[in-house]
């Protein structure tokens, strides 16, 4: 399987742009959103004038053709140059990251399994820190208040973090082995910190359901947006969105057994006051909220050993 990649340069000076799709291969809304931006172009409907920008529509080509989140495993986790590879995703890696670092904004086009609104993901405060430092945060959410979405979420890294050590600790305590994947402390490093990572900013769009006929046209609009907004194309400065809603992670709470189970089919964006039974673990440990917030990403399907749900509070 090979690589693809369309570049497009303006006649003026302007910032570079990457645009990715289906970096899970079943999130195919990004493919679509990306294809009908291109065939815009083609037909003039759309003009590239100042800067530059590159369109990935399949970004992972083995998940795409198997129709599934991934190839040989999780393209969106631990991203960064392999020098020797060996899964497929190593092979992408060692194409994409170099592509990211060409530019200087990334637009990363998702979809999730649930049906929920789209919304964006996006990058911490202006910081030094070892964890993910940043400068760009005025940009970043410059660019996401222009995408038409109205949800926004942050503390993904560093919510990844406490669950690695959280892993790190009980296996430690029990004695077990270390899976290499998820107690690697760039476990949450995907496209979006990996972008960060090496100087420039970026957003993750979730743009709705998989298989929602609305999810490829949040994802077309996004990208048009992008394109005018950054001055890019010739298209009409958005407007930015009003009535914003801001969570920000709090916490990971992994699956520890087969037999750890929600007490109600759960959705993203699922309100929680404090005390709201979650769960319970296989031993009959109840899991409650300790605070007021939001339940995120809930997986009843994941493995032991893995991100089973996350919370997040309002900002």
């Amino acid at each position: 399987m090979h690589f693809k990649s369309i570049q497009f340069t303006g006649k003026f000076s302007g910032p570079k742009l990457i645009v990715t799709g289906a970096v899970h291969g079943n999130e195919t809304c990004g493919t679509v959103a990306i294809n009908r931006v291109l065939d815009d172009i083609d037909a003039q409907r759309l003009k590239i004038v100042a800067g530059h920008v590159t369109f990935v529509p399949i970004t992972n080509p083995l998940a795409y053709a198997k129709n599934e989140r991934t190839g040989d495993r999780n393209l969106n986790r631990n991203l960064y140059p392999i020098a020797s590879p060996v899964d497929f995703e190593d092979h992408v890696a060692n194409w994409l990251c170099p592509l990211l670092a060409q530019h200087d904004a990334l637009l990363d086009l998702h979809s999730t399994r649930a049906m929920n609104p789209a919304f964006a993901m996006l990058g911490p405060i202006n910081n030094g820190g070892p964890l993910q430092p940043f400068a760009h945060f005025q940009k970043e959410r410059a660019m996401a208040a222009h995408l038409g979405v109205h949800r926004f979420v942050d503390g993904w890294l560093g919510t990844y973090a406490l669950g690695v050590e959280r892993r790190r600790t009980l296996a430690v305590a029990s004695g077990s082995t270390l899976n290499p994947l998820n107690t690697d402390s760039r476990y949450g490093v995907g496209t979006t910190e990996y972008m960060r990572s090496v100087g420039g900013y970026a957003i993750t769009l979730e743009c709705g359901q998989h298989d929602d006929p609305r999810s490829p046209e949040v994802g077309y609009q996004a990208i048009v947006n992008t394109l005018a907004f950054l001055g890019i194309s010739d298209g009409q400065r958005p407007a930015a969105v009003g009535n914003i809603e801001h969570l920000h992670m709090v916490d990971v709470i992994d699956k520890q057994a087969a037999g750890d189970s929600f007490i109600r089919e759960w959705a993203s964006f699922n309100k929680l006051v404090k005390g709201d039974l979650i769960g319970t673990r296989a031993d009959g440990t109840a899991l409650h909220a300790q605070t007021d917030g939001y339940i995120l990403f809930p997986d009843a399907k994941s493995l032991p050993g893995n991100e089973w749900y996350y919370l997040a509070r309002a900002e």
